[in-house]
């Protein structure tokens, strides 16, 4: 990313899912290398289960930390159908990081493939990745999903922030006595492609 050059992310999930803490270590991260950093949260029910979204804004001079539509970079997905809700910050360049992973509800659920053909009708760059389960396999929890896809974005260079710079970050702001699992998670990525 340019000085000049804005970066926009939103992450979307459901409560319990841990989106504010995703914030603040990619808000710390951008700190560390000294980049401008805006963020919020926004939310409809963030007790566990409620819809959840986060915006980061990376940038020069970036006086709103939301995201207008149409305008992201990137739409990280923490469970597949909230991924539907970012659709409207989406453009072509737009890509999707989505864990294929559907939380249970009393509506219908989409299967992944629905999910995908939505999406495609804006942008082609969609990746779903069945993190909820190589989590639940290699480390015993799903709980760190999110941490794996941050992992998984640094490594295929969807985010404009090194994966040290993120690494640092998690040492900072996650609680020593989860430390050690987050970073088995963040790591994950590199032997789970």
């Amino acid at each position: 990313m340019s000085a000049e050059k804005e970066f926009n992310l939103i992450i979307n999930g459901v409560g319990g899912q841990g989106l504010v803490t995703l914030l603040m270590i990619l808000a710390e991260a951008a700190l560390l290398e000294k980049k401008e950093v805006r963020t919020s949260e926004l939310h409809g029910l963030s007790q566990r289960g409620g819809s959840v979204e986060v915006h980061c804004r990376l940038g020069k001079k970036i006086y709103s930390p939301l995201i207008k539509p149409g305008c992201a970079d990137l739409i990280i997905s923490l469970e597949q159908q909230e991924a539907l809700r970012g659709l409207i910050y989406a453009q072509p360049q737009t890509v999707f990081l989505i864990n294929q992973y559907q939380t249970p509800t009393l509506i219908k659920d989409l299967e992944a493939k629905e999910v995908l053909a939505m999406i495609k009708k804006i942008t082609s760059k969609v990746y779903f990745v069945p993190a909820s389960e190589l989590c639940q396999k290699a480390l015993g929890t799903d709980v760190v999903v999110g941490i794996y896809l941050l992992g998984y974005a640094a490594s295929q260079r969807f985010l404009p922030l090194k994966k040290k710079s993120i690494e640092a970050a998690i040492k900072k702001i996650i609680p020593e006595k989860f430390l050690e699992l987050n970073l088995k998670a963040f790591n994950l990525s590199k032997t789970k492609q």
